[in-house]
């Protein structure tokens, strides 16, 4: 029988690692191996062919833990969900009170003197910050706008206001605002302009942030945006209107922010292990986070009541618990991200295991560890300079006082977003080794090979006969 030279594996060829153990090298083995030009067909199909899918016994595991999660959340969401919000009397107070849309239609410019819109102090005194601005206010020129309520019952209806020269809003003729209606007010002052109407720019700006969206993503961005509207849906129908209700803040993110991480994962990535994986590591990351916050804010004496929006929501419905409200933002926030890290990590050590099927978990770990320590660089400084970005007007009031850092930051306002930043950047740092873990795991623990004579149908080859019709499996 003719004898073929033994032809050393090249460890630069992906086929090398997969077939250094399978089917070709036991063939030659055997003293059955197929003619040499055979030979490359069979090691050809599988390099070039799709990763297999994991082993059924591993998608078995990763079930065992998600769908008896995925169980509860479903079990959460129907005994938390909400029916209708107590109702409340209306305060008439910031976002509490009724509204219409309206049109400015005329504009007319007058002295402040004649329109008696200045306020200067009846002693003259214009030392102070206040007497000085009315001061300029009854030298300026003032603007009478006329305005016409284009919706409710007082439809067709015109009221006048005084716009002051200082007054950091000024309205133009014909454009579109917001107003106040107060029904126990005076006739006369029932009305009063509290905003611009920006439907339509914010309506532009959301259309070319879909476009833009599917044009790049096509498919996937089309399925993001399915995700984006359902993460709304979840929030507006669920969250919100349970915590108004009286359930638990905490219990009730914990139950949206999963179901909100279950749709939108398995929903642009596929059901998948892959997904699953990501969904793993995502949990695992939010209840770190959860229970950090709980520990820190109350280790902090963080109420959660610390503006006008808050103070009012306690003062309308005061069952909600503050702090577990500040602690259920923090979750939420938290998710955006998480879904972003975990995604990525899965996917890297998933091509890393594709590229390399050789490499063992402690190599496919360090060599995703890597790639993951550049995101938590980027990504860690991202959520820091987003919530810089939010709070700094209040940033510049500080700086304006000349308050010490040690002041600035022991004051509520701002140690709820240091608290917020830090439990939230915790989380995201561990859900990168955390993920990259499970990961180089499962994609490490799937040895099963396919089948000997499938693989070599189809790359056009005479099945090459094995022990079992089944390859060897590479012991570790």
């Amino acid at each position: 029988m003719e004898q073929y030279p033994y032809q050393p594996p090249d460890p630069h060829r992906r086929d090398a690692a997969e077939q250094g153990t399978g089917h070709g090298h036991q063939a030659a083995e055997t003293g059955h191996g197929a003619a040499s030009g055979q030979g490359h067909a069979h090691g050809h199909s599988h390099s070039h062919g799709p990763a297999a899918p994991v082993s059924q016994h591993l998608r078995k595991v990763i079930a065992a833990i998600l769908v008896p999660f995925t169980a509860a959340v479903l079990v959460g969401l129907v005994v938390l969900w909400p029916g209708q919000a107590p109702a409340h009397k209306r305060t008439g107070v910031g976002f509490d009170r009724q509204t219409q849309q309206a049109t400015v239609t005329r504009i007319v410019e007058l002295s402040c003197a004649s329109a008696n819109a200045s306020g200067v102090p009846p002693t003259g005194d214009t030392s102070t910050a206040e007497g000085s601005s009315a001061q300029q206010q009854a030298d300026g020129t003032c603007k009478k706008a006329t305005i016409r309520v284009d919706t409710g019952k007082d439809k067709g209806r015109t009221f006048t206001e005084i716009v002051q020269p200082d007054q950091s809003r000024q309205l133009h003729q014909d454009e579109k605002v917001v107003v106040a209606y107060e029904p126990s007010a005076p006739k006369e002052l029932q009305y009063a302009v509290t905003d611009v109407n920006r439907k339509f720019p914010m309506t532009l700006l959301a259309g070319i942030f879909a476009v833009a969206v599917v044009l790049v993503g096509r498919l996937r961005g089309v399925m993001a945006l399915v995700a984006l509207a359902v993460s709304f849906l979840v929030l507006t129908l669920f969250i919100l209107p349970a915590i108004l209700e009286g359930s638990n803040p905490l219990l009730v993110a914990v139950v949206g922010s999963s179901a909100i991480m279950l749709i939108a994962l398995y929903l642009c990535h596929g059901l998948s292990a892959r997904t699953s994986v990501a969904v793993l590591g995502t949990l695992i990351s939010l209840a770190l986070i959860g229970v950090l916050g709980s520990l820190f804010i109350g280790w902090a004496a963080l109420t959660g009541n610390t503006d006008d929006n808050t103070g009012l929501i306690h003062g309308l419905y005061p069952s909600i618990d503050m702090s577990g409200l500040l602690l259920a933002g923090v979750i939420i926030g938290s998710l955006g991200v998480l879904d972003d890290v975990t995604v990525t990590q899965t996917s890297a050590v998933w091509e890393l295991h594709e590229a390399n099927p050789s490499m063992g978990w402690r190599g496919l770990y360090r060599a995703g560890i890597r790639i993951g320590r550049d995101h938590i660089a980027s990504v860690v400084n991202t959520l820091v300079l987003a919530y810089a970005g939010a709070a700094l007007p209040l940033l510049l009031l500080f700086s304006i006082a000349q308050s010490s850092v040690g002041t600035v930051a022991n004051s509520e306002l701002v140690a709820e977003e240091i608290v917020r930043t830090l439990v939230g950047s915790i989380g995201l740092v561990a859900s990168v080794p955390v993920t990259t873990a499970l990961a180089a795991l499962v994609v490490s623990a799937d040895r099963a090979a396919p089948d000997a004579g499938t693989v070599g149908a189809s790359a056009g080859a005479r099945p090459a006969p094995v022990r079992g019709g089944r390859g060897r499996r590479r012991k570790r």
